[in-house]
């Protein structure tokens, strides 16, 4: 019976062994999902924002939570070129800007939202869906580490005064009209005879209410989700420039994603910018008449009369920062 006892000690051991070893499979921690920090200088209920956090439901459910989006909505990582740069860097991995943010790093794009350059809104998506967009995405990558892997519709952008009505374009004479930090609007407003003043969005509110400007331009879901329509009086409906909104990643963290979650990425950004485009027109189609029944006024001015005075100048201007014809190649698309 001794003898068995060595034999049986050996069993128990091993099957101790054993034991522990399938307890520590049990209780390994899982794989760290991957994660990749968007950020907006948009308010967390504006449109594009809401796309967002519907872009990351829909990639965590299709990666089984291998990646992980967080949204930073609001300007909570800085402003629209702070959050450019910092994705240039690999500090935050996405960011959402107008197309002309851009254009501090590949000149050429910020046509994409150069005033009039678009006939409509299908004009704009032809255009982004065309090797245009490629195009200048192969250099944004070689020179700043940085992919546009995604476009939304951005709407068409208005003025708004708390001053006086703006009829006419000898109206805009020296009117301080905030603008984004962008040559192309700072030439625009020029052109109007108005006074170009670059503000950061989250600042924007606070300088309308004090009178350090005397209007701003915006798509209508802007000026709503920034409140912008408190403190502003007057809509005047100029739609001078149509928007087309980039979404750009970190190189690395793009290599960094296996196939199946770049998949989904893009898929995620296909279906939801698809739902934010719908909601941004159905949006542009009911504010108008929210705006006047909160006491805005409503100014229809001669639009041939603002666009005759930028059209002189700015295709010109940028012709040599765009590149020859490329004005007449868009506008053909």
């Amino acid at each position: 019976m001794s003898a068995a006892l060595p034999g049986r000690r050996a069993l128990l051991a091993n099957g101790l062994t054993l034991g522990l070893s399938l307890a520590a499979l049990h209780t390994r921690p899982a794989r760290a999902a991957t994660v990749l920090r968007w950020a907006s200088v948009l308010a967390a209920t504006h449109p594009t924002v809401q796309m967002m956090e519907r872009i990351a439901r829909q990639v965590r459910d299709e990666t089984a939570g291998a990646v992980e989006i967080q949204i930073f909505p609001a300007g909570q990582l800085g402003s629209s070129r702070d959050a450019i740069e910092a994705v240039s860097a690999g500090a935050i991995q996405i960011v959402d800007e107008g197309a002309a943010q851009f254009g501090q790093f590949v000149p050429p794009m910020s046509i994409l939202e150069a005033p009039y350059i678009w006939r409509d809104a299908v004009h704009m998506r032809r255009a982004l869906a065309s090797p245009l967009l490629e195009e200048m995405n192969t250099p944004l990558v070689a020179r700043r580490g940085m992919r546009i892997i995604g476009a939304t519709y951005y709407g068409k952008r208005h003025i708004t005064s708390g001053t006086r009505p703006l009829r006419s374009v000898a109206d805009l004479k020296g009117f301080k009209l905030r603008i984004p930090e962008v040559d192309t609007f700072r030439a625009m407003a020029e052109a109007w005879g108005a006074r170009p003043t670059p503000l950061n969005i989250n600042e924007l509110y606070l300088a309308l209410s004090q009178g350090a400007v005397d209007g701003q331009e915006n798509p209508l879901p802007t000026i709503q989700s920034a409140k912008l329509n408190e403190v502003q009086k007057f809509l005047i409906l100029s739609g001078h420039v149509i928007t087309p909104r980039l979404v750009a990643i970190h190189e690395e963290a793009w290599r960094g994603l296996n196939a199946r979650a770049r998949d989904a990425l893009r898929q995620a950004l296909a279906s939801q910018g698809e739902w934010q485009d719908k909601a941004f027109m159905e949006q542009e189609g009911s504010l108008l008449e929210s705006f006047r029944a909160g006491g805005m006024t409503i100014v229809e001015p001669d639009l041939e009369e603002f666009r005759k005075p930028v059209l002189a100048a700015l295709p010109a201007k940028f012709e040599a920062k765009w590149g020859k014809g490329l004005w007449d190649r868009v506008a053909a698309l």
